[in-house]
């Protein structure tokens, strides 16, 4: 066992969609990485390294974007694993602090976006999700439509090919989350719907609407990871929040030769990095009281609950029928509004998700707080691929 790691700061930008704020990736760095530092009430100075995650951008947008916030020489790491972008470089910093080489890193995710869904940008090369989608077309064949939300939708298909699952199931998990966002100044829209408007909206590829898929945005997310040395000695006890584990996994065989959509789009990815967080951290699903979850299309929320055992397999349709994921349930499931309505600057989803799970372990979530919150559970998923999984509960430290 190597040694405890702690947040003990965040801090994120308002998630924008593209273009419409005069604002580059250093502003939304530095308004981040800011609040988390004040939120910490540390210093840039006692940060000793510096892990920045983002997908668009040149080779070393990392040291730019922590340039704002000070010129200390540090090691500052740049940082691509698609939408796990985020959750990766919190994963580096807190393997920093763990294996004793930093007593303070800086965590930090931005993402300055184009409008409209994703592209290709290097046509020279062989494109890294290649196998992905040469898995997917033999299987479903390939639509008009744009790849991601293919691949997502067929594992929503899938689904309700074994287990029964219907369109109103993805569509309730819309509603949810655009709900919950109302509550959250973060969040890029905060527009309450019925559950007609989510069923309603224009089909993008079946059985996911517009309103069930997560937009681009513009963003940035930071987070403050520390020793408990660190912690003591810098009075943060009342702050800290332990991270008490945390693991990435990446695509095995059975991605590609299950011939699964499910497992092409990271179920077992998911499955294996909460395994091995439970085991790390000696809780498992049923101790769990609020989770950010990678809610990229409903489709995964959906999979990725039996995924993260937060129900039986199979059994997802049923868990969201009971309201077992929202308030007043089992368990709040992105309280956020998760990506769907807060947003999905790729480069700082990860951290964003680790900022809400830290304000409502701390009490502070305001109007989104979850009642008697004692564990946090995040989940990142990037195609490609990564799943990156972490428990956090409150510091026991005095």
């Amino acid at each position: 066992m190597g040694n405890k790691v702690y947040v003990v700061g965040v801090g994120m930008t308002k998630f924008e969609k593209p273009g419409s704020k005069e604002w580059d990736y250093p502003d939304m760095a530095e308004q981040a990485g800011t609040r988390a530092l004040e939120d910490a009430g540390i210093a840039y100075d006692l940060v000793e390294q510096a892990a920045v995650g983002y997908c668009y951008g040149d080779s070393t947008c990392g040291q730019r974007a922590v340039y704002t916030l000070g010129l200390t020489g540090i090691p500052i790491y740049n940082v691509n694993n698609n939408c796990a972008t985020g959750s990766t470089a919190l994963f580096m910093g807190k393997q920093f602090v763990e294996a004793g080489i930093a007593d303070c890193v800086l965590a930090l995710g931005f993402e300055k976006m184009e409008k409209g869904s994703l592209g290709t940008h290097f046509t020279d090369r062989t494109n890294p999700m290649d196998k992905h989608a040469k898995a997917m077309i033999e299987k479903r064949g390939f639509e008009k439509a744009p790849p991601a939300p293919q691949f997502f939708g067929n594992a929503g298909r899938e689904h309700m090919e074994k287990y029964g699952t219907k369109p109103e199931h993805f569509a309730k998990i819309g509603w949810k989350n655009h709900k919950h966002s109302v509550n959250n100044p973060y969040s890029q829209f905060q527009d309450e719907y019925s559950l007609e408007d989510i069923q309603n909206a224009p089909t993008v590829y079946e059985p996911l609407t517009k309103l069930q898929c997560c937009p681009t945005s513009d963003g940035a997310g930071a987070a403050v990871l520390a020793s408990e040395a660190f912690v003591r000695q810098h009075g943060l006890q009342a702050k800290a929040v332990e991270i008490a584990g945390m693991t990435m996994a990446t695509d095995t065989l059975s991605s590609f030769d299950d011939k699964s959509d499910m497992k092409l789009v990271g179920y077992d990815m998911t499955r294996d990095a909460a395994r091995k967080v439970y085991e790390q951290s000696g809780k498992g699903p049923e101790d769990v009281d609020v989770v950010e979850l990678h809610d990229c299309f409903s489709a995964n929320e959906l999979i990725t609950y039996e995924a993260l055992g937060l129900c039986p397999e199979g059994k997802a349709g049923d868990f969201i029928d009971s309201g077992a994921q929202t308030y007043g349930g089992q368990v709040v499931v992105n309280p956020s509004g998760g990506l769907i309505s807060k947003g999905h600057p790729l480069g700082a989803t990860g951290l964003a998700q680790c900022a809400e799970l830290n304000w409502q372990i701390r009490g502070e979530a305001d109007a989104r707080q979850v009642d008697g919150v004692k564990i946090a559970l995040q989940h990142n998923l990037g195609l490609g691929g990564a799943a990156v999984v972490a428990l956090y509960r409150k510091g026991e430290l005095s």
